[in-house]
């Protein structure tokens, strides 16, 4: 293990790993563990919170894991209590938590956007309302948010409550960052590209209705790098965000695209 992160806390919400592979959240959960930091693994599932720390302690880390649905102020609380109680401070706090539901706003329900945006901004808001204290007391921490390309362009598939969420995320990052700055906390936003998950492959199956290898290649063409990204990759920056390399750097909304963005209008 290095040491880039050795004697920091970090809590990673949405860090679970499913039996199909490695997530966006388990991988950043993993690389902060491998380079000294003791994680807390939150998910809404159990058993993929537990598959991670598993994952974790077989290399030799050290990690804890907690139930919490991040839409429920009361069991995120609860989350960061759980954390503080185990290893006594919080100095990274990761919010990976989102989901996507296709559609417009004619044609998407009411209760689907209230929902996508409850679980995409509503939760860091509720994250950082109970970590920022904590983090406040300790000296100074950093937050990683994770946001995506929809965000800031269109991708070809209207995906208004997903979009303006994640659009939400890069704005919560900046303010956040200038109003906690004099307190030594950090915020930065990771703007994700198109990245190889087993989530990300299923759902897209489902919406574009090809086999996985042909909408592989439609999105590895679409990238200026022509492949795709990887959870691990992800990663790499957020360790970088959430280390004392980028002490001066915060309000950051940093795209981890392959360039895709370069190439989308804007």
């Amino acid at each position: 293990m290095a040491d880039r992160l050795k004697n920091k806390v970090a809590v990673v919400f949405g860090a679970g790993c499913t039996q199909a592979g490695v997530s966006n959240g388990a991988a950043a959960a993993i690389a902060y563990a491998r380079e000294g930091a003791k994680v807390v693994i939150v998910d809404v599932e159990t058993g993929a919170a537990r598959r991670t720390v598993e994952m974790i302690l077989e290399e030799g880390g050290n990690a804890a894991d907690f139930t919490a649905d991040v839409t429920s102020r009361t069991q995120v609380q609860a989350a960061i209590d759980g954390a503080m109680a185990t290893f006594g401070r919080l100095d990274i706090l990761h919010n990976n938590v989102g989901i996507n539901k296709p559609g417009g706003p004619v044609e998407m329900d009411e209760a689907v956007w209230d929902a996508v945006m409850a679980t995409n901004i509503k939760s860091l808001f509720l994250t950082c309302k109970a970590a920022i204290p904590a983090m406040q007391k300790g000296g100074g921490g950093s937050i990683v948010n994770i946001s995506s390309i929809t965000s800031i362009a269109w991708h070809g598939r209207p995906t208004i409550a997903y979009s303006s969420s994640k659009a939400a995320v890069n704005h919560f990052t900046r303010v956040l960052a200038a109003q906690y700055g004099p307190d030594n906390i950090r915020c930065n936003a990771i703007v994700a590209g198109t990245i190889d998950t087993p989530r990300a492959s299923s759902q897209l199956q489902r919406v574009i209705r090809a086999d996985a290898a042909e909408i592989r290649n439609r999105r590895s063409e679409a990238v200026p790098l022509r492949r795709l990204g990887t959870p691990w990759e992800l990663a790499n920056a957020a360790v970088f965000l959430a280390s004392d390399e980028a002490s001066y750097v915060s309000g950051v909304v940093m795209a981890v695209d392959g360039g895709l963005t370069c190439t989308m209008s804007h």
